[in-house]
């Protein structure tokens, strides 16, 4: 009877890495390649260190694919790889030093987000995940690539000033730390803060975004208008229009209200919006695209500008300023993509906005924190403006968690 080889792999990550390193003189790339899995907010997705991939960007796909597991055309649950069947779970950063230019700008640390498709083979280059990027900084700290700017109060916190290459835009991280071993390392198991959509408590991580509007366009109102109306055909060939405000701060985002869902789909004012149905899914994409062609974007790219259903709180609603159901690449969101919510910050901030003329009737201030209240449940964001009314900055605070350091098959 012939004998059956196996080939068994090394158990220590030591070991792995240099298996990888010898498979990398054949592909050019490590495989299996250094990675980190991390909880940001309410997503979660692979980390990469720039340095452990190819420096042509072109050969990146075919790598996040592999590691997400898509296409998966059939049964849309990346069983083959890291990716968990929604939008909020397929996401790769890349993360890297900054360019000398970017040193010279008080930069500490760049990335690069990928939106990974589930069913199809398309990589989103368009746009940012702002509930990843509250650990961009923890995961550089952590590889070594910079250390956090150190601040010495009640609580011992690390700043790392990082800029996402997708939006050209700067993000500031703050977190606590702690000095170990002689460096400062970011602490995530506190139990001070809480978000909706995570359960139990963490430490808190600030993110600012300095300088938020056009992150897309170059513009907060791509349209020049704070509030406009759509037309679009709906699937039975009727003609409707919805009001919608074209908003780009952190991401591009299409808001529009449950007063025009209502009429254009005969909802009746007192029955509840299904938003899972195929009729509402239909008619929001056809707004998302009109709204991306009035932006001067691609309407077909899925990821980039999001669409957001806006309405008023219940009237005993005391937890919440305003109510949010987001889609993300076709599907309902179960919370709110972080960048949207910081969008709908700025949108509220900014008179007759649909967002602004919402807040307004429950007396909301520009400088307090905007509660949003999203299927997952309540979070708080906020705008500065300065005295003309620019936005100077976007903030929210997020939790995160390392769930995992070491290697990725693709």
């Amino acid at each position: 009877m012939a004998s059956l080889r196996f080939l068994r792999f090394p158990l220590s990550a030591t070991s792995i890495l240099q298996y990888a390193r010898c498979y990398s003189s054949v592909t050019g790339a490590t495989n299996p390649i250094p990675a980190t899995f991390l909880r940001g907010g309410t997503s979660k997705g692979i980390f990469l260190n720039r340095a452990h991939l190819p420096p042509d960007q072109s050969q990146w796909d075919a790598i996040f694919l592999g590691i997400m597991g898509s296409p998966d055309a059939q049964y849309g649950r990346q069983l083959n790889g890291m990716g968990g069947g929604v939008s909020s779970l397929s996401k790769i950063c890349v993360v890297g030093s900054p360019s000398e230019a970017q040193k010279a700008a008080r930069i500490d640390v760049e990335y690069t987000f990928a939106q990974v498709g589930i069913r199809d083979s398309l990589i989103d280059y368009s746009g940012n995940c702002g509930n990843l990027s509250s650990m961009i900084g923890v995961f550089a700290v952590d590889e070594g690539i910079c250390a956090p700017r150190v601040s010495h109060g009640s609580k011992m916190t690390g700043t790392v000033h990082t800029f996402n290459t997708n939006t050209n835009k700067r993000i500031d991280n703050t977190f606590l730390v702690a000095e170990r071993g002689g460096h400062w390392v970011p602490v995530l198991d506190g139990e001070q803060a809480a978000i909706g959509g995570v359960p139990g408590r963490a430490s808190p991580i600030l993110l600012d975004f300095v300088d938020p509007s056009g992150a897309r366009t170059g513009r907060l109102f791509p349209t020049g208008l704070p509030h406009q109306t759509v037309r679009i055909s709906l699937s039975s060939s009727r003609e409707v229009t919805f009001p919608v405000s074209l908003v780009d701060a952190t991401n591009p985002t299409v808001f529009t209200n449950h007063r025009g869902l209502r009429p254009a789909l005969s909802i009746p004012d007192d029955a509840p919006i299904d938003y899972a149905h195929l009729d509402v899914v239909d008619a929001l994409e056809r707004v998302r695209q009109a709204g991306a062609r009035l932006m001067g974007l691609d309407p077909l790219a899925q990821a980039q500008p999001k669409i957001a259903v806006l309405e008023r709180p219940h009237a005993d609603d005391a937890d919440a300023d305003i109510v949010i159901n987001a889609f993300s690449m076709g599907t309902l969101h179960r919370a709110v993509p972080m960048t949207v919510g910081l969008c709908l910050g700025v949108a509220a901030c900014v008179p007759h906005t649909l967002a602004w003329d919402i807040v307004r009737d429950r007396r909301f201030d520009t400088s307090e924190l905007l509660r949003i209240r999203h299927p997952g449940g309540v979070v708080e964001v906020g705008a500065e403006l300065d005295s003309g009314g620019e936005v100077m900055s976007a903030r929210v605070m997020r939790t995160g968690r390392r769930l995992m350091r070491g290697v990725v098959w693709w």
